[in-house]
């Protein structure tokens, strides 16, 4: 995952240009990570996602990398982060598998990738197993169609794709689409219908046009997307049976006693 160089030979670089950004590199011999430019300059992936990818790439194997953990360490929050590990899988540098282990419980193993893998990518390395005698099989890598290939990420792609029938300006390359989908997936799993997603991203159109229609898009899921929906309220659970005990029959009450009618009949025993 990660790549140390101990032995490299480096010399600090200084580049100073008129334009563009200019560079001051000094060598690392410790506590570095080799990242590749088809990562640091991937022309599809969002910059968190792109950030999220060379944080994993530096941590130890064995570091929970869950999305309530990552979210636990940067300020994103769970949607985005979700979004961002969304994309790694659909574009080959991370992969997660569910697998059912001896005892019998299911849990969900993350491999990253510091190169991108294709669909003729040899499958990640065995999951060390829990019971020595029990035999490792084999698990088959998903390849990003099968991750994305989710009812929400579908009907998220089909939101995308229908855009252009509600304007035509709004048309969508193949690419595009998959590329936004994961955006359209967050408004989905907050409870905004596919209808309200296209209405909401269509509506107040510039009269001079879009010239880019995938990076409008793209800054509409991220500026209006709307807050989580509420959790709904626990129902009031009901008093718990009691026997009554002058006619032992059941009633609900919070404390052991007597039911109404026998405190009615009875009301000076009852107080008692």
């Amino acid at each position: 995952m990660t790549e140390q160089h101990f032995s490299a030979h480096g010399r600090a670089r200084t580049g100073h240009s008129h334009q563009g950004v200019g560079h001051v590199d000094e060598r690392h011999d410790e506590q570095f990570t080799v990242v590749g430019n088809h990562l640091a300059q991937h022309p599809e992936l969002s910059l968190t996602a792109i950030g999220l990818a060379v944080h994993i790439q530096s941590l130890r194997s064995g570091t929970l990398v869950s999305i309530k953990a990552l979210a636990a360490k940067f300020p994103e929050g769970e949607t985005r982060i979700a979004s961002a590990l969304r994309e790694l899988e659909a574009h080959g540098y991370l992969a997660r598998i569910k697998e059912r282990l001896p005892s019998g419980r299911i849990v969900t193993r993350t491999i990253s990738y510091n190169k991108p893998r294709t669909r003729t990518a040899p499958p990640p390395p065995k999951p060390h197993s829990e019971s020595p005698q029990a035999p490792a099989m084999p698990t088959p890598r998903p390849t990003p169609t099968q991750t994305h290939d989710l009812p929400t990420h579908r009907i998220a792609r089909d939101v995308l794709a229908g855009l252009r029938t509600v304007d035509p300006r709004l048309h969508l390359a193949e690419c595009d689409v998959r590329r936004l989908a994961p955006a359209v997936a967050a408004w989905l799993e907050r409870g905004v219908a596919p209808d309200d997603v296209q209405r909401t991203l269509s509506a107040g159109m510039p009269r001079e046009g879009v010239r880019h229609p995938a990076g409008f898009l793209a800054h509409r899921l991220t500026a209006l997307l709307p807050p989580p929906l509420p959790p709904k309220p626990e129902a009031e659970r009901p008093a718990p049976l009691q026997n009554c005990e002058g006619c032992d029959r059941a009633f609900r009450a919070p404390y052991q006693g007597r039911c109404r009618d026998c405190r009615t009949a009875c009301p000076d025993r009852a107080a008692a």
